[in-house]
């Protein structure tokens, strides 16, 4: 799954302890280079590399300051920031109305299909939801900074800001599947869009 492999190093940096945070950003900043190299070997078009482009910004900035300033007054705050980010990058994605969902369900889908008005719909709405999601947890890690949290909350809020947008992605497209076959079965039409944005191959 496409969605997996592009948030792998945002997953890597929420899990590796704080206390070894330089080598994180590191190993998360090489992750996405790597991500993103093996995308545009393939030919990916730039639509649908948002995240990756995104994440290579983002770890390439804090692995500067890691090791640059170890023991910034940033570092607690960090997590809050990265989900900020990517939750920046979501609603970006959908002011230009480019959901950055929408380049990732075209790898899948034939052109036909990628104007079909459930299509778009689709990705905008899956797309929000990750908006949604990033944001909530930017304020709740920002929250457990200033309160002085656990690490293991930390950790728990930043798999969790990840995890419901993926289940409510899987869910949600299951019922345009449903959807997309009553229509089929009630009157036959040119191909339309399948409900298969997931980037799975």
């Amino acid at each position: 799954m496409l969605y997996a492999i592009a948030f792998s190093p945002w997953i890597l940096y929420a899990v590796i302890p704080a206390v070894w945070w330089q080598w994180s950003m590191l190993a998360a900043l090489a992750i996405s280079v790597a991500i993103f190299v093996s995308a545009v070997a393939r030919r990916r078009p730039v639509a649908a590399m948002i995240i990756e482009i995104g994440s290579m910004v983002f770890f390439a900035a804090g692995t500067i300051l890691a090791l640059g300033d170890p023991d910034t007054a940033l570092h607690p705050y960090l997590p809050a920031i990265s989900a900020l980010w990517v939750g920046l990058i979501a609603w970006f994605s959908l002011l230009v109305r480019n959901p950055f969902t929408l380049g990732i369900a075209k790898l899948n889908q034939p052109p036909e299909v990628w104007r079909q008005p459930l299509f778009v719909r689709t990705n905008v709405i899956i797309t929000a939801v990750w908006a949604i999601c990033f944001t909530v947890g930017a304020v709740l890690l920002a929250a457990c900074a200033a309160g002085g949290a656990g690490r293991g909350l930390v950790i728990v809020v930043q798999v969790a800001h990840f995890i419901v947008p993926m289940v409510f992605t899987f869910h949600y497209v299951a019922v345009i599947r449903k959807r997309v076959a009553r229509m089929r079965a009630a009157a036959p039409t040119p191909p339309v869009y399948s409900g298969q944005y997931t980037g799975s191959r």
